[in-house]
C-alpha cells in the first residue's frame, strides 16, 4: 500500500516532470475538472474494492495499471505545460483538492479495520503534499519578483 501511494504522489509526478518536453502529453491531457474526479474515483475502487470483494491477482494488476493511468492523467496539466494547464492558483487548488480526497477511501480502510495498510497508504502520499506546498512557494516567491519588478521602475521616477 505504501508503494502505491508513493507512486501514485511521487513517481508519476517526477517521471512525468521529467518527459515535460515529450508532444504526446497534448494529446493524453485532460482538464483537472475531469482529471481530479476520475483518479478520486479510480483510487477509490482501487483501494477498497478488495475489502468488499476479494479479487484474483490478475484484476488486481489491471486495476494498478487502471489507476497509473489516472494518476499520469491527473499529474500531466498540473506539471506539463498543455492546453489545459490552469493557472498557478489552479494547479496549487487542484493538488491540496487532491490530498484529502485521496485519503478518504484510505480511511474507509482503516476504519474496516486494516489500519496498517491504511496508515502505510497516508505516508506514501505524503509526498503529495510536500509538492503542493512547493508549487505554493514557487508561486509565492514568483508573485514577489514579479511586484518587485514592477515596483522598481516606479520608485526610480519612471511613469
Amino acid at each position: 500500500m505504501a508503494l502505491s501511494g508513493f507512486v501514485l504522489a511521487a513517481v508519476v509526478p517526477g517521471v512525468v516532470w521529467l518527459a515535460r518536453r515529450v508532444p504526446m502529453w497534448e494529446r493524453v491531457s485532460l482538464p483537472p475538472v475531469i482529471a481530479l474526479p476520475v483518479l478520486v474515483v479510480v483510487h477509490a475502487w482501487v483501494v477498497l474494492a478488495d475489502l468488499l470483494h476479494p479479487m484474483p491477482a490478475a484484476l488486481t494488476v489491471v486495476s494498478e495499471l487502471v489507476l497509473l493511468a489516472a494518476a499520469v492523467t491527473f499529474w500531466v496539466p498540473v506539471v506539463v505545460r498543455t492546453r489545459h494547464r490552469p493557472g498557478d492558483a489552479g494547479r496549487c487548488l487542484c493538488l491540496f483538492l487532491a490530498a484529502p480526497l485521496l485519503d478518504l477511501p484510505v480511511l474507509g480502510m482503516i476504519a474496516a479495520g486494516h489500519s496498517a495498510e491504511g496508515l502505510a497508504m497516508i505516508v506514501g502520499m505524503l509526498p503529495l503534499g510536500v509538492i503542493a506546498a512547493a508549487l505554493t512557494w514557487s508561486w509565492i516567491n514568483r508573485e514577489e519578483r514579479q511586484a518587485t519588478a514592477d515596483a522598481v521602475p516606479l520608485a526610480a521616477g519612471g511613469p
